[in-house]
């Protein structure tokens, strides 16, 4: 009768020890799918973030070419795709002169007064370079600008420079909450007013001259 219980005794031990082990080893099997499930989301989610900021570059110079070709109002429905309803907009030129306007449709009503008032046809503006570092729900972005402002058949306005974004994701969804652009340089490229077939005409009657555009004070 003794050596039964005895015997139940270590049946009673051996089970207990061998729950408690795989109680351990369900733990651990559990943390590392958690901590790797973890680690995978993470992996996966970062690359589209920074897809998805990059998008908001091609999204302004599509907004801001817009106005260029004079559609004020299709230009201001593509920034609000871009930013955020409070966002801050600042452009330093070349010469010192900044300005800064807040909220998209204050900034789109400025580009169109800007082009307007230097007599630009059309726009493009290139975009790349792009560096991106997100850090949870925000993230900042610098990325090159090269922009091409048509005055005439023979004459363009050239712009190059740096944006400087900081990006907040709200809902859901990736925006520039501030953007400042700093300008390096802006020239005037002309072209020969008369056809010539000779290269070397057109490079000696061609002309690089730095420019200072003609910038509206408007109402913040």
């Amino acid at each position: 009768m003794e050596k039964r219980k005895q015997n139940g005794q270590i049946v009673s031990r051996t089970i207990s020890f061998l729950l408690n082990r795989l109680t351990l080893i369900v733990l651990a099997v559990t943390l590392v799918l958690f901590v790797g499930g973890r680690f995978d989301l993470a992996s996966a989610t970062q690359p589209n973030a920074e897809l998805e900021i990059q998008k908001l570059t091609s999204c302004y110079a599509l907004g801001t070419d817009a106005i260029g070709r004079g559609n004020l109002q299709e230009g201001k429905n593509i920034y609000r795709d871009c930013f955020t309803q409070d966002a801050v907009l600042t452009a330093i030129f070349p010469d010192g002169a900044t300005q800064t306007n807040y909220g998209t449709d204050s900034w789109a009503d400025f580009v169109y007064s800007v082009f307007q008032g230097n007599g630009y046809t059309a726009t493009q503006h290139l975009m790349g370079t792009i560096n991106i570092s997100v850090q949870n729900n925000q993230a900042t972005m610098t990325s090159y600008l090269h922009a091409t402002h048509k005055r005439s058949e023979t004459s363009i306005d050239v712009a190059n420079g740096t944006y400087e974004d900081q990006v907040v994701n709200r809902n859901g969804r990736w925006k520039i909450r501030n953007r400042t652009l700093k300008l390096i340089d802006f020239l005037n490229l002309s072209s020969p007013t008369t056809n010539s077939s000779a290269a070397n005409s057109r490079t000696i009657n061609s002309s690089a001259t730095s420019v200072i555009p003609k910038i509206p004070r408007l109402k913040e």
